[in-house]
């Protein structure tokens, strides 16, 4: 069982505690049983969260047995970190422990040293402080999350659950991810490089939203849609639509396309026996040298490798050698017959 350690300290910022909480604790692996187990751990067995109290379960030694640790936010990022906390974190990142941030919890990630060196984001308002205290950090104030591997970051509100689902991902595959984000009703599309400043336009009476859009565009991956294409189906000009994507998914209508086919392709790979080639020609790939290239773009991986770590060798056809796991993807044990 994966555990995940969830630290909540005084001045907890209540949202950020609870986006891992709920995220992982609903994940459902393809045979039913829980993906995570989840525990709260605190310096007290009761922290201040705002308006309210949260007693913690666990204390800072059951980090030693997590395989994840989440820092969310905390309200008063100019405060001291706990030294405790700091040892704690950097023995567990001296196992290997993989350790993640929400919003303002990069300060906290940031004193045990581990970010020197790497790439790291907060919320947008509090990007120059973080840069100004640590200045061996490459603050990156416009993405939504950075994965550096064992240590992540995400920016605020919504994009720690960018975050969990993008590890949950990781860990366990598009399909389970995608379950995951249906559940916390979240789309699943969005990903690390997206702007923090995203500005969601609410639905106008002539249907301005592109939600419609974008179902379409799902169910439609298979064609070989130009902007144009998009553009006409919107009833917008190609300047037009694309301004819109940008302000209301931040990125633009190719890319978010591009990034549609590859998840739908990572389904395909986990959930059924179609070949390479033809999971490539049902998510709109008119070539498979094309679909390789992107999937390893996005994925870190091969097609034909991801399929081996996230299903098996021995689900395969005949002929195949097995192939080590991507980045990131779990050891899974053989389930019991």
């Amino acid at each position: 069982m994966h555990t995940v350690a969830i630290v909540a300290l005084d001045g907890v910022v209540p949202f950020d505690l609870s986006i891992p909480t709920e995220v992982f604790r609903h994940v459902r692996l393809p045979f039913g049983g829980p993906g995570y187990q989840v525990r709260v751990c605190g310096l007290t067995p009761e922290v201040h969260a705002g308006a309210f109290r949260v007693k913690t379960h666990y204390g800072l030694g059951a980090l030693a047995r997590a395989d994840t640790i989440i820092l969310p936010g905390i309200t008063d990022v100019s405060g001291p970190v706990p030294p405790r906390l700091v040892k704690v974190l950097r023995a567990a990142a001296g196992r290997g422990t993989r350790i993640a941030s929400i919003c303002s919890g990069a300060f906290l990630l940031a004193a045990t040293g581990l970010l020197d060196g790497l790439r790291a984001t907060t919320h947008w308002m509090a990007t120059e402080e973080l840069a100004r205290r640590f200045p061996a950090i490459q603050v990156d104030p416009n993405v939504l999350y950075v994965d550096n591997g064992q240590f992540l970051t995400s920016a605020g509100a919504a994009a720690g659950l960018d975050l969990c689902l993008h590890m949950v991902r990781r860990d366990h595959g598009a399909a389970v991810a995608a379950d995951a984000a249906r559940f916390a009703v979240m789309p699943l599309e969005r990903d690390g490089g997206q702007s923090q400043f995203i500005t969601h336009v609410p639905p106008a009476p002539e249907g301005s939203s592109l939600e419609p859009l974008l179902h379409w565009m799902e169910d439609h991956l298979d064609r070989p849609l130009t902007l144009h294409d998009l553009a006409r189906k919107a009833a917008m000009s190609d300047r037009t639509l694309s301004r819109r994507f940008r302000e209301q998914t931040g990125t633009t209508p190719l890319q978010w396309l591009l990034h549609a086919r590859v998840r739908r392709a990572q389904y395909l790979l986990e959930t059924t026996e179609q070949s390479v080639e033809a999971v490539a020609e049902e998510v709109g790939f008119q070539s498979l040298t094309t679909f390789r290239e992107h999937f390893q773009r996005f994925v870190t991986t091969s097609p034909l490798a991801y399929r081996r770590a996230f299903r098996g060798a021995d689900r395969l056809s005949a002929g195949g050698r097995s192939a080590p796991p991507p980045p990131g993807a779990p050891r899974r044990r053989r389930a019991a017959s």
